[in-house]
């Protein structure tokens, strides 16, 4: 490795969130860099679960970082870095999914109890991350959202239905049916591979 490249990588690589956090808020385009060399990865994968396809996610990861950019002199330490880009991650995909209302949420539910899931139920365990991506990102997009909201970044349907303008009970039957969708595609997907042994 060159001495370029190690200096390169000493900055980015070995610099505390703090610091990087202050440079950050002194406009420094290193430290700038940085701080998206160090996140983007993990932000990207977040922003794929919500976006149809990989262009939208780097979309709302550049409008996300943006975000983050203008809004780091109001983090102040109190949780980790890593998780306060999170958030600003889920929000700016969620603000990007609200402008599609139109093709969201045509069921309402009138008996709640009709559509009661279990909240532990365990469908995404023992699956890689890698596959159960792919498996989220062939749901329709109403399912999708609130299947990732509520299984994977643990939501309750009561949030759900605040952050997305929708009831809870609209929430619950977007899950529910989210589940018996994967369901069925990973018992398609355990068929083919059993038949093809």
């Amino acid at each position: 490795m060159s001495s370029e490249e190690l200096s390169g990588k000493s900055e980015s690589h070995f610099m505390s969130d703090e610091q990087l956090v202050k440079d950050c808020i002194q406009k420094k385009s290193s430290a700038q860099k940085a701080l998206f060399d160090k996140f983007s990865g993990r932000m990207y994968g977040i922003c794929l679960r919500y976006a149809s396809d990989s262009q939208e996610a780097q979309d709302i990861m550049q409008d996300g970082f943006i975000k983050v950019f203008k809004a780091l002199d109001g983090f102040h330490h109190d949780g980790s870095l890593e998780g306060w880009i999170k958030r600003i991650m889920i929000n700016t995909a969620l603000d990007a999914y609200r402008k599609e209302k139109k093709r969201r949420y045509a069921v309402e539910l009138d008996d709640e109890k009709a559509m009661e899931i279990s909240e532990q139920d365990g469908i995404v365990e023992g699956l890689s991350a890698e596959y159960l991506l792919k498996i989220i990102n062939q749901l329709p997009e109403g399912y999708k959202v609130v299947f990732n909201m509520f299984a994977i970044e643990g939501y309750s349907h009561k949030e759900i239905a605040l952050e997305l303008g929708i009831s809870v009970n609209t929430s619950k039957s977007q899950y529910s049916r989210a589940r018996t969708y994967l369901q069925k595609m990973l018992s398609k997907s355990e068929t083919n591979w059993t038949n093809e042994r």
